[in-house]
Parts: structure tokens; C-alpha cells; sequence
């Protein structure tokens, strides 16, 4: 499994930004990256500078979002719905963005479905639990 350390998740998405700026060729991935990363011009400024994105502390309790985390997840749920994993993925999202008449609002909801997964997970020592976290997937796209 890759396990990119902090550092090269921000190096990443500082990268693609300042292609995606500079006109510069960008991997598959890169690309992806850029599509988010333009539906979050509140980032831009993070991201414009590499030095002071791998020194910046987010802390929840400064209310500060961390856009690295943020992307990250837009990144993760994007690669869920291409392979359907969980099995339903893909539908539930759809039939959410649907409902909410946005992908990108679509997927705001379904962070909170993961950060809820992940936190569950941590918090019991047991592996994520993909079935939870598409029922509540699929209860924000029927209510």
C-alpha cells in the first residue's frame, strides 16, 4: 500500500497547482488534483507557497480547515467511485449529487461519511468499515 508522508502530500498538490498555473504537462493524477484544487480558490494561497504549506499547522480547534486533508479526501472519493469500492459507491454518490444538483456538494457530504468511517475505525483499533460508511452515503442521498 502506498503511504505518502505529510510532506509529499503537500509537495503534491503545491506541484499540481503551479502546473496547472504554469500550463505545464500534468500526470493523470496531477490532473485530478487540479480539477479539485480550481473548485477551491479559498486554497490557492496555501498552495502557492511550497515552504510555508509543509511548515503550516492546522489545528481543528483554530477552526481552520487543512487543505491538504480536504483535497486529499475530493482525490479518495473521486478514486471510490471510478473502481465502485465500496460496491455502491459510485450510485449513492451519484444519486446524491443528483438531490443536491452538485458533485462537488455531493462530495462534501460523503467527507463527512468518511471522516466518520476513519474516525470509528481509529477509535475502536478495527479495520474501516466500507458498509457503514456507504449506508451513510446512501442516507444522505434518500433524505
Amino acid at each position: 500500500m502506498f503511504t505518502p508522508s505529510q510532506h509529499d502530500v503537500r509537495q503534491f498538490f503545491c506541484e499540481a497547482h503551479q502546473r496547472q498555473r504554469n500550463g505545464a504537462p500534468l500526470t493523470p493524477m496531477q490532473a485530478r488534483a487540479a480539477d479539485w484544487i480550481a473548485q477551491h480558490p479559498e486554497y490557492h494561497a496555501d498552495l502557492a507557497d511550497p515552504a510555508a504549506a509543509q511548515a503550516a499547522v492546522y489545528d481543528v480547534e483554530a477552526g481552520r480547515t487543512n487543505p491538504f486533508l480536504h483535497l486529499s479526501m475530493h482525490v479518495s472519493i473521486d478514486e471510490q467511485i471510478g473502481i465502485d469500492q465500496p460496491r455502491g459507491i459510485k450510485q449513492a454518490v451519484e444519486l446524491l449529487a443528483a438531490r443536491r444538483g452538485s458533485v462537488h456538494e455531493a462530495q462534501h457530504e460523503v467527507m463527512e461519511c468518511l471522516g466518520e468511517m476513519i474516525w470509528a475505525s481509529q477509535r475502536s483499533g478495527l479495520p474501516p468499515d466500507g458498509e457503514k460508511y456507504l449506508e451513510c452515503v446512501r442516507r444522505r442521498a434518500t433524505r
